[in-house]
C-alpha cells in the first residue's frame, strides 16, 4: 500500500511536470487569443516553433493581433527575424500602424532599417504627423559696430522618414541654425538694424537649407529672444590702447636708459679729460709756457667759481622752500 502511495505520488510529479512543459512549448491561451482576432497561427509549426527558435511567442502574436486589426497584413518570419536582430518588434508595429492611419509611405522593411539604426521610430513617425519644436542655446554675436547681440531661436522640425538612416540628428541642425544666427548678426551693419528686424535672421537662415543632410526638415526658424551684451567693439579699442601704452612705455624706458648710458659715457669722457689737466699743467710748468703768478690766477678764478655756484644754488633751494 505504501509502495503504491509513492508511485502515484511520483506520477502525479512527472504529470505536473509535464503540463508545465506542455503549456510552455504549446502556447494554448496564447493561440486561441490569436484564432478569435483573426490571426491564422499552427500551434507546433509556429508557437512551439518561436520556443525552439528563442523567440517570445507572446510579444510576436500579440503585435501580429494590434497589425492585423489595424488593417495590416504583416508576417510572422519578418517580426520573428527582426526580433532576433535585436530590434523593437512593439515600436516597429505601433509606427507602422500610426504611418498607416496618417497616411504615411511606411513598409516594414524600412521601419525596421530605422529601429535598428539605432533611432526610435515611433517618435519619428510621431514627429511626421506632429512638429517639434526644438530651441537653441543661447547664441551670442557681435554686428559690425561692436555692439553684442545674444539671440534665441525656437526651430520646427519634422522627421523626415526616408532620411533618418543615415541622417544626421538635432546636435547638427542646432549647430547649424546657430551658426546661421552669427552669420546674419555678424554681416548686419549696426546691431539696431537686427533688433528693429529680428525676422531678418529668421529668413535669411531659412533660406541658407540648414536641414540638407539631417533626419529632419526645418518649417520654421522664430526668433524667441534678443538682447543686447557688452560692447565688444569698445573694449578691444581699450585694449588696443592699453597695449599701445605698454609699447610706448616701454620704448621710452628703453630711450631713457640709453640718454643714461649716453650721460654715464660722458661723464667717464670728462673724468679722463680732468684727470690730464694735472699731467698738461705739469708740462706747461716744465716747458715755462706757465709761471707760478698764472697757476695761482686760475686757482683763484677757481675758487671765485666755486663760490658764485655755491651761493646760486642756495638761493635756488630757499626760492624751492618758499
Amino acid at each position: 500500500m505504501e509502495a503504491f502511495t509513492g508511485l502515484s505520488f511520483v506520477v502525479i510529479i512527472a504529470i505536473i511536470f509535464f503540463l508545465i512543459l506542455f503549456t510552455y512549448f504549446v502556447p494554448i491561451g496564447l493561440f486561441i487569443t490569436a484564432y478569435f482576432s483573426g490571426v491564422r497561427l499552427k500551434i507546433f509549426r509556429d508557437l512551439v516553433g518561436m520556443r525552439l527558435r528563442k523567440v517570445s511567442p507572446t510579444i510576436i502574436v500579440r503585435n501580429l493581433i494590434s497589425a492585423t486589426k489595424a488593417g495590416l497584413n504583416l508576417e510572422t518570419a519578418a517580426l520573428e527575424a527582426h526580433y532576433l536582430a535585436g530590434g523593437n518588434v512593439t515600436k516597429v508595429v505601433n509606427a507602422l500602424i500610426s504611418a498607416n492611419k496618417a497616411n504615411l509611405d511606411l513598409f516594414f522593411e524600412k521601419a525596421a532599417a530605422i529601429d535598428l539604426a539605432g533611432r526610435d521610430v515611433l517618435e519619428a513617425v510621431k514627429m511626421s504627423v506632429v512638429p517639434k519644436v526644438i530651441e537653441t542655446p543661447l547664441v551670442a554675436a557681435v554686428a559690425k559696430d561692436g555692439i553684442q547681440l545674444k539671440a534665441i531661436a525656437r526651430v520646427t522640425v519634422r522627421a523626415n522618414i526616408e532620411r533618418l538612416v543615415g541622417g544626421a540628428g538635432e546636435a547638427t541642425v542646432l549647430a547649424r541654425v546657430g551658426e546661421g544666427i552669427v552669420s546674419t548678426i555678424g554681416s548686419s551693419d549696426t546691431h539696431k538694424i537686427v533688433l528693429e528686424n529680428p525676422d531678418n535672421i529668421s529668413k535669411s537662415v531659412l533660406a541658407k537649407g540648414l536641414d540638407a543632410g539631417t533626419a529632419f526638415e526645418i518649417l520654421s526658424i522664430d526668433i524667441a529672444d534678443v538682447d543686447v551684451g557688452t560692447n565688444i567693439g569698445a573694449i578691444l579699442q581699450t585694449d588696443q590702447a592699453e597695449a599701445d601704452l605698454k609699447v610706448a612705455r616701454a620704448k621710452a624706458e628703453e630711450r631713457r636708459a640709453a640718454a643714461v648710458a649716453l650721460e654715464q659715457e660722458m661723464r667717464a669722457r670728462v673724468v679722463e679729460a680732468e684727470a690730464e689737466i694735472p699731467q698738461a699743467m705739469a708740462e706747461a710748468f716744465r716747458s715755462g709756457n706757465m709761471g707760478i703768478m698764472d697757476y695761482y690766477n686760475l686757482k683763484n678764478i677757481q675758487s671765485d667759481t666755486d663760490m658764485r655756484k655755491s651761493i646760486a644754488d642756495s638761493d635756488k633751494d630757499k626760492e624751492d622752500k618758499k
